[in-house]
């Protein structure tokens, strides 16, 4: 049996989900968590499970600050209703990252790619997991921003550009610019090289939105929507920049 906890704040989307866990006949479900604070105590006073189906965002925190204190080799399954915390869930045992509202499929889908790599023994292969996470790619298609109390989901397609401003990372929009909690580093790995491209440190630009090019004396990009600061491509990225015009 696959030894199985959930850990998730909303008590009609925990219930839902352990409906649909139970047409698993290999999953037992042994614990239901609704806080980081209860996770804590949980994950400090018992055996930990093998698989961890887990949202995000609970009630005092996200679920990342229960495993920074607790560390954990389980591997988890997140399920949650953003997706802007995909890179840091595959840096965290994570082997996949389901979008809610859960569909059968997707959750079969991840059940089956955790059992694939569970031997005949039913120890876990830790290694060939692993494997797996750093060949998984996701792609960032909305960012949830903080404007005082409120939270706003920002879809991708709606951001002319990320730009680095006093160690800020702001995306722009025709509204106006918003503050995120990414790195340009961040948003390189997991944001569509196709329509996303770092012209140079500060900024990151989205080719929807360019409105002109300037080429004499340095290349510089003209936006839609943009920061007052011009920007410049790099002498070194000229070239990529070239390139991904016409990818």
């Amino acid at each position: 049996m696959i030894k199985t906890i959930i850990i998730e704040d909303e008590k009609p989307a925990a219930r839902k989900l352990e409906r649909m866990l139970s047409e698993f006949p290999d999953i037992e479900l042994i614990a239901k968590i609704e806080s980081v604070e209860e996770g804590i105590a949980w994950f400090s006073e018992n055996e930990h499970p093998q698989l961890i189906f887990s949202d995000i965002v609970l009630g005092d925190g996200l679920s990342f600050d229960i495993f920074e204190k607790i560390p954990t080799k389980a591997f988890m399954i997140y399920t949650t209703a953003f997706d802007q915390y995909t890179l840091k869930a595959f840096k965290l045992n994570s082997i996949d990252y389901l979008l809610k509202p859960i569909m059968d499929e997707d959750l079969q889908s991840a059940v089956e790619k955790f059992r694939s790599f569970i031997p005949s023994n039913n120890a876990v292969n830790s290694q060939e997991i692993k494997d797996l996470i750093k060949k998984e790619k996701s792609t960032l298609s909305r960012i949830l921003v903080k404007i005082g109390y409120n939270l706003k989901i920002v879809q991708t397609s709606e951001i002319s550009c990320f730009y680095s401003e006093n160690k800020i990372v702001y995306l722009q929009t025709q509204e106006r610019a918003f503050p995120t909690d990414f790195t340009l580093d961040e948003l390189s790995e997991t944001l569509d090289n196709q329509k996303f491209f770092r012209v140079n440190r500060q900024f990151m630009i989205n080719s929807d939105f360019i409105k002109n090019i300037h080429t004499s004396p340095n290349y510089k990009v003209e936006l839609n929507f943009q920061p007052d600061e011009e920007i410049t491509v790099s002498r070194e990225r000229v070239k990529d920049f070239k390139d991904w015009l016409v990818s």
